[in-house]
């Protein structure tokens, strides 16, 4: 046993969940007046203790403080009351009423699903406790079966729902915790908004409400998958599809609350009105203006003019504020200080050369220097030339200009060109003949005497000479380099003996080779044997 507080004595778990155990637990003494239900020494309930990583978190903690009175105050015949919240140290628990009876996944896990009439019927008493927590304005955000429990399902009696794990959807919702893009919830039960981060009303319990009629009916959700990614995808893109052997108001009913656009969902007030007149109207002794009421069950399902929102999702006018938002701390004169005003401009503190404060420590910022750090103090100086630095600026952005591309002729790259060698002086040759004069040139005075010229010898035109082969690289020698004649006819015959040894062992198992063998029948006498038993089969089927 271990003790919770000075009030509580756990004895032994009831269950494990995603935000902590359920604890079967003893009370030792009355409570205090800070607990809803005083309690008596003796009596039997049920503590919720959270996880660890909950209670470590700050901000969990004071939201857990701040709304202890909501969770107090919320009362309900089909709500488990919470009776004490303790906060000791590193634990929180919630104390509640114990419910002796299953939840309502496990009763459907060992049951099977509800009949139209009563599934309605349940789902309205749990719309009803959805309906006083909207009024008082606490969004459950996970309604699914495993937070309905089922008191009196033993059959000793009727059997009364009871909603719990209020407010711990809240209690979890911690910027330690969660993120942006995360949500809170089972996949399974999430509703669109929800998985899209967009602002949350009490219409994402009027979805929830929708799927577990669904799987009261069916046995199962909606919206199934292999990955949560897939399953919200679905929830996001997918209708739910009509059983067979659902009524036709009931499925008006399941189809306005899974409706993808929250404001046309119906209040919860609504659709318990709605789910008793549908289940009035479809039972077996359902009178016609009953039926006629079910048929037009859509006039009932009015949506909800002023849901409750959720604090911190943008559904409480798109400030993300609410119990969710840490306290900020405001700076000094806060009487007339205006978060949405303009950045204002400070003025200058000091005139030039830091004037107006000591030492220069009031001077505005400047974009320059008044003097380099090597310049003369006290030098003289050109107002109408150039900033000192700004001349060093320039020689800097000279040294590092870029080499510009230009275009220039291969011929004058001296890279390219190659040098070209001097010819060697070359002795004159005289011509093999001599050219006729022109009729104005000068005859020369001195007798020369004509040379002939050299007979042309004819040299008869050669073919072009062949491309020399390409050279044949050496094969690579083998590992055997022996070779043995007819190698490749054994292995033929090999082949082909293992194929007529397969194909005779196949043709021995698989037809009815054997049994020709048994009836010491010939060829043509067996052949004629079985084509005769083909033929009275053929004349059977006819027959």
């Amino acid at each position: 046993m271990r003790p919770v507080g000075s009030k509580y004595l756990l004895e032994e778990p009831l269950g494990r969940g995603a935000t902590g155990t359920v604890w079967r637990a003893r009370q030792r003494e009355t409570a205090g007046a800070e607990a809803a239900v005083a309690g008596e020494p003796g009596e039997t309930v049920a503590i919720k203790v959270l996880k660890e990583e909950l209670a470590h978190d700050a901000d969990v903690v004071m939201r857990f403080l701040r709304e202890r009175s909501v969770l107090l105050r919320l009362a309900h015949p089909n709500i488990v009351r919470t009776r004490d919240l303790v906060v000791e140290g590193d634990l929180l628990a919630l104390v509640m009423d114990l419910v002796d009876g299953p939840d309502l996944h496990r009763y459907l896990r060992d049951n099977g699903p509800f009949s139209p009439v009563a599934a309605a019927l349940l789902t309205a008493q749990i719309a009803d406790a959805l309906a006083a927590s909207h009024a008082d304005g606490v969004v459950h955000r996970d309604l699914k079966p495993a937070n309905v429990l089922l008191a009196g399902s033993d059959g000793s009696g009727e059997m009364h729902p009871m909603l719990t794990d209020f407010g711990i959807a809240r209690l979890a919702d911690s910027p330690g915790l969660t993120r942006t893009h995360e949500f809170v919830g089972t996949p399974a039960y999430v509703a669109p908004e929800s998985a899209e981060g967009r602002p949350q009303t009490s219409a994402v319990d009027i979805y929830g409400a929708g799927i577990l009629l669904y799987e009261l009916v069916t046995g199962r959700p909606p919206f199934a998958g292999a990955t949560a990614l897939e399953v919200l995808h679905r929830h996001l893109s997918e209708e739910p599809r009509r059983p067979s052997t659902l009524p036709e108001p009931l499925w008006t009913v399941i189809q306005r609350c899974l409706s993808k656009r929250p404001e046309e969902r119906p209040s919860a007030e609504n659709l318990a009105r709605a789910l008793r007149a549908v289940a009035s109207g479809i039972g077996p002794h359902a009178s016609p203006a009953q039926a006629e009421a079910a048929l037009g069950v859509a006039a009932l399902l009015a949506p909800d003019p002023a849901p409750a929102t959720v604090p911190g999702t943008g559904g409480d006018g798109g400030t993300g504020g609410g119990d969710a938002d840490p306290t900020q701390v405001l700076p000094s004169g806060a009487g007339s200080y205006d978060p949405a005003a303009a950045t204002s401009v400070l003025p200058s503190t000091g005139g030039q050369g830091g004037q107006g404060a000591p030492g220069g420590q009031g001077d505005p910022t400047r974009a320059m220097p008044p003097m380099p750090m090597g310049a003369p103090a006290g030098g003289p100086q050109n107002p109408d030339g150039p900033h000192p630095w700004e001349s060093q600026m320039r020689a800097a952005r000279d040294r590092n200009e870029q080499t510009q591309v230009q275009y220039l002729d291969p011929t004058e790259d001296p890279l390219r060109r190659r040098p070209q060698r001097q010819p060697a002086p070359q002795r004159p040759q005289q011509p093999p003949y001599r050219q006729q004069p022109a009729p104005y040139q000068q005859q020369p005075q001195a007798p020369q005497r004509r040379q002939e010229p050299p007979p042309q010898r004819y040299e008869p035109q050669r073919p072009p000479a062949r491309e020399p082969r390409p050279r044949r690289e050496p094969r690579p020698r083998s590992a055997n380099p022996m070779k043995i004649p007819g190698l490749g006819c054994l292995k033929g015959c090999l082949f082909t003996i293992i194929l007529l040894f397969v194909a005779a062992w196949l043709i021995w198992e698989l037809t009815p080779l054997q049994e020709w063998i048994g009836t010491t029948r010939g060829f043509f006498s067996q052949i004629g044997h079985v084509f005769t038993s083909v033929q009275h089969f053929v004349q059977k089927l006819g027959g």
